[in-house]
């Protein structure tokens, strides 16, 4: 009995400074997630940033996945095409809770499908949290339709899994039958 031929996947998460991603992929990844962090050097809200690359690792249902994030920062535009190149697709991130980054959420949305066109998903992250956009009213404001859309929490594993499903039956054109 020969085994089946796996091809690990490709995904990035990205997003305004803040969103979640590093947090994500710390709640996905099975290896220790490889963080390029440093002190900021301008007041974005956050004493640490990522100023290239966060990479994790998991496998579903025998299909390795590696995650790469995107630091948040556009002076740091340079590194979201690096990291692109070859994913099958993205997860953006927003922080529900802070609609003054949206419009950096849509800059980045815009730079990285008007150079990538790869099937993506927005997560909607902090929806633990009081006074937080909805899902629905996320996708209103990027005019989106409403399944590509997803509300979650980036410190709950399960959360993160299901909007990575989203993406990930995005990419393949069919529900994900994976076990997780």
């Amino acid at each position: 009995m020969s085994e089946r031929q796996v091809r690990p996947l490709k995904l990035v998460v990205a997003g305004p400074v803040g969103a979640g991603k590093t947090t994500f992929i710390g709640s996905l990844s099975e290896i220790p997630v490889v963080e390029t962090d440093e002190l900021a050097t301008e007041e974005i809200g956050k004493e640490r940033t990522t100023v290239a690359l966060d990479y994790g690792k998991l496998t579903l249902d025998g299909v390795p996945i590696h995650l790469f994030g995107t630091p948040g920062q556009a002076r740091f535009a340079f590194m979201w095409d690096v990291l692109v190149e070859g994913a099958l697709g993205f997860v953006l991130l927003v922080a529900g809770d802070r609609p003054q980054d949206f419009p950096q959420a849509r800059f980045v949305l815009e730079y990285l499908t008007s150079r990538h066109p790869v099937p993506f998903v927005v997560g909607v992250t902090k929806q633990d949290l009081p006074k937080v956009w909805a899902p629905e009213d996320v996708a209103l404001y990027f005019d989106l339709p409403p399944h590509q859309v997803v509300g979650m929490n980036a410190t709950s594993p399960t959360s993160a899994t299901l909007a990575l499903i989203r993406v990930l039956e995005l990419v393949t054109g069919e529900k994900w039958q994976g076990v997780w």
